[in-house]
């Protein structure tokens, strides 16, 4: 069993993990079982705030980390909020960042927008070929808000070929076809070709 620590305190993202690399024999642990600070993500790109949080869980455990970035990327606004999508309207929540992207969004007819993850690999602090996985989803920016499943920029993230938002989705559909889980499937595969 090769222990791998992830650069999370989430949950969800931990279980979300080890079953993803269960049967590749990793074990998947937390950074918050370390009592570790959080990185300073001050990166410009979500593959540099992901290397960032993956070197510093390797460097204050000793173990090979794993680390994500992810955000949502609107054409209109020259690709903002990016790596600002979780505090875009200054850390006051899901609902205040759906609130202002809409408002920023109200005349404009382009509402073309993707999420995108960025998962990375790292063996160790220093490691020089780091395993970079990226997976994007693609949709518009909705009118308005509409279901209750997931977080973030769910309820306004309209995806046309299912005709749905994504918070009217399954957690077992979005598994197959979100941003994360792309990024994931790739992780896999890269993982099991190492080994």
């Amino acid at each position: 069993m090769t222990r791998v620590v992830l650069a999370t305190s989430n949950p969800g993202k931990v279980e979300e993990m080890q079953l993803t690399l269960k049967d590749l024999g990793f074990e998947v642990l937390p950074q918050s079982s370390f009592d570790l600070p959080e990185a300073i993500e001050d990166g410009l790109t979500f593959v540099e705030n992901a290397l960032k949080k993956a070197r510093h869980a390797c460097k204050l455990t000793e173990m090979p980390a794993i680390a994500d970035d992810s955000g949502i990327e609107v054409d209109a606004l020259w690709g903002a909020p990016g790596i600002y999508s979780a505090r875009y309207a200054d850390g006051d929540g899901d609902a205040a960042n759906n609130k202002k992207l809409l408002q920023e969004m109200r005349d404009v007819s382009n509402r073309t927008a993707r999420f995108q993850c960025v998962i990375v690999y790292m063996l160790h602090p220093e490691d020089p070929t780091p395993i970079i996985c990226q997976g994007s989803w693609e949709g518009q920016i909705a009118l308005a808000p509409v279901g209750d499943n997931g977080f973030g920029y769910d309820p306004i993230f309209y995806i046309p070929e299912l005709g749905r938002h994504s918070a009217e989705l399954s957690a077992h559909v979005k598994k197959q076809v979100s941003h994360r889980a792309k990024a994931l499937a790739e992780l896999k595969r890269h993982l099991h070709n190492r080994s």
